[in-house]
């Protein structure tokens, strides 16, 4: 193939079959060699596509008319699916999706982590892959005099308004609903983005799955919120089982949704939720997993791989608010977590205290600083876990890993390609990756989590 001259020409025409899908679930078809990106299609679909962008990479085409379908294709349920870019895979079957999460695991582990023989479990998915999100996250705009609540339009930030979304907890979208139509009573004006002006920006609902308890945020552009009062009264009378109500305020001209400032208005400054038996204190800003069943699942598959006796001592890389870590506690001899965020750590605290387990002791500081101190002072991991960010570990941390020599490192990944990536400095510096288990934590979306096992060669 001429690498230089790309063998498709933009307004063309052509008939494709498409093959993969792309990590935010685009179709994938190939001319000789050549990838053109086309939303909306499925693996083993044959189509008419129209190219619409051409680069020397790759080429984006549309969608004119499909000659074979998926037999995995279905009609996707939500009817601003095609306009909200939160979802990515409701045109594809449940089992559908089950299958491609487990093929992009395979893919990267190959191609990008040169590992051809690591065996690659099926999926574990829900039995009921709708309305498990526990916290919804909603801009604010107006239309007509009136609030609306929705998401933005892919690749936009003009707001669609939804009354409910089919991937979050009927909870949450009564919630929102019931604090837009408060707000709205009072006058409330919504924050302008351009314009950088009014006062309402987002209103956050989170959700105790098992306790059933209920926070709202109100995220504000100034600290003041007119009729304050009354808006908290009518939130606390209509809005059953909340706890907490909380304003964030944040004044900048960003797209990051929390300033901050962050004031209790009424109750609590946390609600409670479980993981299993473990008890968790959640504030407005601290990150919980947002799907607590499948969470159960992955921690399930970690502590599995972990092999714990009770006689081991374990180090918990990007421990968060504590959530691994306390798992693992109630197996090992001792657990030490350790996370960059402050404010984690004094979860994770929180959360060891609430929980009255002892044998944890958490650090603030990059895991690459705090772990080869700890291993300066004696402290040294039979077992060590990572579970971090979608960048993956730090070069450092790996390198520390490599010379500390755990038997045993249980890797916890959001993001398949820096997983693979990941693996391979392991796998070059004496560790053989046995096995890896996908866990579908987002259905409907493409993304994937996985728990890998290594082991010391």
């Amino acid at each position: 193939m001429n690498t230089t001259i790309p063998p498709v020409q933009k307004n063309e025409y052509y008939h494709v079959t498409f093959e993969d899908l792309t990590h935010d679930g685009a179709g994938v078809a190939k001319i000789d060699g050549y990838p053109i990106f086309v939303s909306g299609a499925l693996p083993e679909e044959e189509a008419n596509i129209k190219v619409i962008k051409v680069k020397k990479g790759y080429a984006i085409g549309r969608l004119i008319e499909t000659y074979k379908e998926s037999p995995y294709r279905v009609e996707a349920p939500c009817p601003i699916y095609k306009q909200c870019g939160g979802c990515q895979l409701q045109h594809l079957s449940y089992e559908g999706q089950l299958i491609a999460k487990r093929k992009q695991v395979q893919d990267v582990l190959e191609r990008i982590g040169g590992l051809k023989d690591v065996p690659v479990h099926p999926v574990l998915g829900m039995s009921e892959p709708w309305r498990y999100r526990n916290k919804a996250q909603v801009p604010i705009g107006e239309r007509e005099g009136g609030l609306v609540a929705g998401f933005y339009q892919q690749r936009t930030h003009e707001i669609i308004e939804m009354k409910e979304c089919l991937i979050q907890q009927e909870k949450n979208d009564e919630v929102v609903q019931t604090v837009k139509a408060i707000c709205e009573k009072y006058g409330v004006r919504a924050y302008d983005e351009p314009k950088h002006r009014g006062v309402l920006r987002h209103i956050m609902a989170r959700y105790g799955l098992v306790t059933g308890e209920v926070m709202v945020v109100l995220v504000t552009k100034p600290a003041e919120l007119p009729n304050k009062k009354e808006i908290i009264a009518e939130i606390a009378e209509q809005v059953p089982n909340v706890k907490s109500i909380v304003q964030n305020v944040n004044s900048k001209k960003t797209n990051v949704i929390f300033g901050d400032a962050t004031n209790v208005l009424w109750g609590e400054e946390y609600i409670y939720d479980f993981i299993g038996d473990i008890k968790f204190a959640i504030s407005a800003r601290s990150f919980y997993q947002v799907n607590p069943e499948q969470t159960k699942v992955l921690y399930g598959k970690a502590l599995e791989y972990a092999q714990l006796t009770g006689e081991e001592n374990v180090i918990d890389a990007y421990c968060g608010i504590g959530t691994i870590s306390l798992f693992l506690a109630q197996k090992a001899k001792k657990v030490y977590g350790v996370e960059i965020v402050p404010e984690a750590i004094e979860d994770a605290k929180r959360n060891a205290t609430l929980n009255e387990i002892n044998n944890v002791e958490f650090a603030v500081g990059e895991a690459e600083v705090v772990i080869p101190n700890w291993y300066k002072q004696g402290i040294k991991a039979d077992t060590l876990v990572v579970d971090p960010p979608r960048k993956g570990c730090d070069d450092a941390l790996l390198q520390t890993i490599i010379e500390m020599k755990p038997k045993r490192v249980v890797y916890v990944s959001c993001n398949p390609a820096t997983l693979a990536r990941d693996l391979k400095v392991l796998e070059g510096g004496g560790y053989k990756t046995v096995e890896v288990q996908p866990v579908d934590m987002f259905p409907q979306t493409t993304h994937c989590e996985a728990v890998a096992l290594i082991e010391l060669k």
